[in-house]
């Protein structure tokens, strides 16, 4: 490089001296140094001159042969053009790639623009939603109208999916979920998961009629138990056994109603009406009270009047199944603390504390699982369908809420269940 650079000197050099020469000679010094300079600049003018033209022309074709510094210029040009269009190979193979497999992908998959545009689909995309090649640019809404959907792409909150049925075939469900990424891009995906819903829904169906269809016998088998232990000539063998058989059967018909119970939760349509929830813990407290025949056992404090749009129902059961495991987990001279507030997030928040023999972090990523049970080891036997945190689940899921838990083993639990502010009427 410092030779090529040399050239140049040398060649100004080479011009400037004749010059200095001349000029101390002949005279007009000036004239002749601007002589030179002018003709020194103008070669490099037309050098610049002949590599713009080049260069607009995309640095395709033959470049003249020059020496100096201008043949490093062009030779670096030339590198840099070469592997650019290696990369771009590169990058265009990916592409290539990327679109062979998206297109073999049996889930459509929609790139969306910044205002909800189609700006790439592949195959099974516009097979499930009917789109075509020519809808590039079009808003997905309005090509695919439902309300549900629409009002997903609109709150832009993609932390949950939907399903919806698909466009052009109504016994179809799909499962459509958004992944924003870049600037303002939105990647939709969306799985046909109609078997997998029927499937749930024939479960849902067997458990229900299952469960409906026990309810009879065990109210008669109920019924003959109670109808024995009222007789005079039962021995005491005999009524300690039918005493063992009645309480069986009021457990099965526990777990046979949370069966029901949790069956309805995902199957009937949700009710909403302006619930006063503070006047609903008091019913529930005074109910407890009369039940434990102690009112120092629950505390109840209500920090704020806000009431819920809610299915009372609902709240009624989840509320109740908190404050049941609250007391039977925690010994009988210990209090249970019952909460209602909001929290700084503006949060509505039903809170029960108990200090009892707590649970295990390993446990409670799983205690809202039906018919899970901790196991410990305990000085008297608690009873329980192992359904009761699955229906408060279920409950809060339906409300939009959500159920935190905080627990340490021999210390007591903390349950919050959280409703958002637009819950609050």
């Amino acid at each position: 490089m410092g030779g090529r650079w040399g050239r140049e000197v040398k060649l100004c050099v080479a011009l400037l001296f004749p010059a200095l020469v001349l000029g101390s000679s002949l005279g007009h010094f000036g004239w002749w140094l601007f002589f030179v300079t002018a003709l020194l600049l103008l070669r490099q003018t037309l050098y610049l001159g002949r590599l713009e033209t080049w260069l607009a022309q995309g640095g395709f074709g033959e470049h003249r042969k020059y020496k100096g510094i201008w043949q490093d210029i062009y030779y670096h040009v030339g590198k840099i053009r070469r592997g650019n269009k290696k990369r771009k190979k590169k990058l265009r193979r990916m592409i290539e790639r990327f679109r062979m497999s998206t297109d073999a992908l049996p889930d459509a998959a929609v790139v969306l623009g910044q205002y909800g545009e189609i700006e790439w689909s592949n195959p099974a995309a516009r097979q499930i939603f009917g789109l075509k090649k020519s809808d590039k640019g079009q808003r997905i809404a309005n090509l695919v109208r439902n309300p549900v959907f629409v009002q997903y792409l609109r709150a832009n909150d993609y932390e949950h999916k939907i399903h919806i049925p698909a466009p052009i075939n109504d016994n179809v469900i799909l499962q459509i979920g958004v992944v924003p990424y870049g600037a303002g891009l939105r990647l939709m995906l969306a799985q046909d998961v109609t078997q997998l819903k029927n499937i749930e829904r024939m479960r849902t169906d067997f458990v229900a009629n299952v469960s409906h269809e026990l309810r009879t016998p065990l109210t008669v088998l109920k019924g003959y138990l109670e109808t024995l232990m009222e007789m005079d000539d039962v021995s005491a063998l005999q009524l300690r056994s039918l005493q063992n058989m009645a309480t069986q059967t009021d457990r099965m018909q526990l777990l046979v109603d949370d069966l029901l119970l949790l069956a309805r939760l995902e199957t009937k349509p949700k009710r909403s009406v302006c619930v006063d929830v503070p006047d609903l813990l008091r019913q529930m407290r005074n109910e407890i009270v009369e039940s434990e025949k102690d009112e120092s056992r629950v505390n109840l404090s209500l920090e704020s009047a806000a009431k819920l749009q809610a299915d009372p129902d609902e709240l009624r059961s989840a509320f109740g199944n908190l404050l049941a495991n609250a007391l039977k987990y925690s010994a009988t001279d210990t209090p249970v603390n019952v909460r209602w507030f909001v929290n700084a997030n503006q949060e509505a928040c039903m809170e029960v504390e108990d200090f009892g023999e707590g649970i295990a972090a390993s446990d409670i990523p799983r205690i809202t699982e039906r018919f899970y049970r901790v196991e410990i080891k305990r000085n008297r036997k608690i009873n329980g369908t192992g359904l009761g945190l699955a229906i408060v689940k279920h409950v809060m899921v339906r409300h939009e809420a959500r159920l935190e838990i905080e627990s340490q083993l021999g210390k007591g639990s903390r349950f919050r269940c959280l409703f958002p502010q637009k819950r609050v009427c």
